[in-house]
Order: structure tokens, then C-alpha cells, then sequence
């Protein structure tokens, strides 16, 4: 068979999508349910990491091999699961989320899997829990309010270990960060803030997945 005999059927705007999703690990039955669910029943659907940025996110954390991760941001715990799935045996996440009103539908989801003894969930504001765990991370990732951005590299970054990394989530905001029709817009500026903080700092060495709504990966140095 052609190459061009094989990527038959994948046309119109998502065909890159489609294909990397058919080439590549599949979700499973209890991932692509969470996440159809949470296109059914819940606001902003998109706010879930989905197939392609899930995977990834159990890659990273198969190379990584954390003991303890922290997600700031759970919102239905698709990306949890995910990154759970990753997890060595002794391994085990900490994620927070804000919105007390999903604190039912996250619950439900990480009780379905088989890894929810390395999964606790916490509900509140990122930046009062986080000092109240007590630990440090070997890997945090990064996917909580947009405006917070700048605050939140200011507190995380003294509780991930040396060698240790922050993943964080939607950098490139849809293109806005470069583009000057959103210099006025607060999530927008919070998010180009935090990438400037980012780049500009010695302690750390930074690269950029352009990968949906980007993910930008820091190791902390020193």
C-alpha cells in the first residue's frame, strides 16, 4: 500500500489529528467515556486533555519516572488518569481542583480506574493547598486558572526537586500569546507574563511542544 493510499480518509481541518490519533496508543474504553461524558454534561468541554496531549502525558511521565507528581488543575481528571497510568508502582498524584461543584464527577471517574490508590484528590485554591501537603514533586503539571499562571511558577517552583520538572498547559493559548488583537486580555497577558518569567530565568531550561494548545516543559536546574 502507497503512502498516499494510507492517509485515505483523513481530510478536512482535524486530518492531522485524526492520523496522529489513529498511530498512536489507544485512549481505552474508561478515557474515551470520561471524556465523552464530559462533552455531554459539562461547560467547556475542551478543557480536557483528550487523546493526543493524554498520551503524551503518560509518555513523559513513563521517561520521567516520578514518584510524586502534582496537578494543578484537575477539572474531570482526564489528564490524571492519564498520567496515573504512567506511574510506577510506588508512584502517586496529588491534584487539586477548584471548582467544588466537580469534586462528584472526578470522584466517580477516578474510583473506575484500577489506578486510583496513587490518586488524591484535593479540592480548593492551588496556591493555599499546595503548602499544606507537605512534599515535594519530582513532576508538576500545570493546567489551573490562566490568570494565576505567574503566581503559581512563583510557589511551584520551590516545591519540585532539582531535576525535576513543571509541565504546563495551554502556553500558546490558541495563538493569542502572539498576537497583538489580545494585548488587553487578562488570561492572555497572565499567560505571556508567565512565559516571559519562564524564559528569562537561569535556574531553569525550557522547550515548547506546539501540541494543541501548547505545553511547555521546564526542568529545574538548580
Amino acid at each position: 500500500m502507497s503512502s498516499q493510499e494510507q492517509v485515505i480518509g483523513y481530510t478536512g481541518e482535524n486530518a492531522i489529528e485524526e492520523y496522529i490519533s489513529a498511530h498512536i496508543e489507544p485512549e481505552g474504553s474508561l478515557l474515551s467515556s470520561l471524556y465523552r461524558e464530559t462533552n455531554i454534561k459539562l461547560l467547556n468541554p475542551r478543557m480536557a486533555s483528550g487523546h493526543i496531549q493524554g498520551r503524551l502525558l503518560k509518555s513523559f511521565v513513563q521517561m520521567i519516572k516520578p514518584e510524586s507528581i502534582l496537578e494543578v488543575g484537575t477539572f474531570t481528571g482526564y489528564a490524571t488518569l492519564c498520567m496515573a497510568e504512567g506511574l510506577g508502582e510506588n508512584g502517586h498524584i496529588d491534584t487539586i481542583e477548584v471548582d467544588d461543584e466537580l469534586e462528584g464527577f472526578i470522584s466517580k471517574w477516578i474510583d473506575k480506574s484500577p489506578n486510583k490508590n496513587k490518586i488524591s484528590l484535593h479540592i480548593g485554591n492551588a496556591l493555599e493547598v499546595v503548602p499544606t501537603l507537605g512534599k515535594m514533586f519530582d513532576l508538576i503539571f500545570l493546567d489551573g486558572e490562566k490568570r494565576e499562571y505567574p503566581d503559581y511558577y512563583r510557589l511551584l517552583f520551590d516545591y519540585v526537586k532539582v531535576g525535576g520538572f513543571i509541565i504546563a498547559d495551554n502556553t500558546l493559548w490558541d495563538g493569542h500569546v502572539a498576537d497583538p488583537a489580545y494585548n488587553k486580555d487578562q488570561q492572555t497577558k497572565a499567560i505571556r507574563e508567565f512565559n516571559d518569567m519562564v524564559a528569562t530565568d537561569n535556574r531553569v531550561s525550557v522547550s515548547i511542544v506546539p501540541v494543541r494548545d501548547g505545553l511547555t516543559l521546564i526542568r529545574r536546574n538548580i
